[in-house]
């Protein structure tokens, strides 16, 4: 057991760090855009009221707008579904679940295998897509109004190339 002798003095160690390195604001960042997607989304006229509620409670979260981010319009199986957005197959498949219960999704066999599942979105999940794209478009406006343009091109390609490396 070290004796307090041996330890570092906490009062010497510099934690500031912690609080404004970049995966740090990446993440605090990323929370703010979702937040105010998802807000922006609780309000569009044209998105299916049942879900807009949903989205007004907070009952949809960040992992629901992984499989609007994530889903092909023309359907993904699961597994890829969950590949794209970083998350267990079977974490994925509770997320999917609660979708189709929504009326968000449906599972579909897959054409071309038998013993595989393609998730789609519905017609509601397609009007839900489209409110999606909405509310992104205005918190990427939002977004650069609020730093400037300039400032937000460079945070795009720097991401870009970050996230492309």
């Amino acid at each position: 057991m070290a004796s307090d002798n041996t330890r570092p003095q906490a009062s010497r160690i510099d934690d500031g760090w912690r609080q404004t390195h970049l995966g740090r604001l990446l993440g605090h960042a990323m929370r703010r855009f979702d937040s105010r997607v998802q807000a922006l989304m609780a309000h569009d006229a044209e998105v299916p009221l049942a879900l807009s509620h949903l989205a007004a409670r907070g009952q949809i979260s960040a992992a629901h707008i992984h499989i609007t981010r994530h889903l092909a319009v023309t359907g993904s199986r699961l597994q890829d579904l969950a590949d794209a957005a970083g998350m267990s197959k079977q974490a994925m498949g509770k997320l999917v679940d609660q979708c189709v219960a929504w009326g968000l999704v449906t599972r579909e066999a897959d054409p071309h295998d038998g013993r595989a599942k393609q998730v789609r979105f519905t017609t509601a999940g397609l009007a839900w897509l489209g409110g999606f794209q909405r509310a992104v478009r205005q918190a990427e406006a939002e977004l650069r109004q609020a730093v400037g343009e300039d400032v937000a091109t460079v945070i795009a390609l720097g991401l870009e190339a970050y996230a492309g490396s």
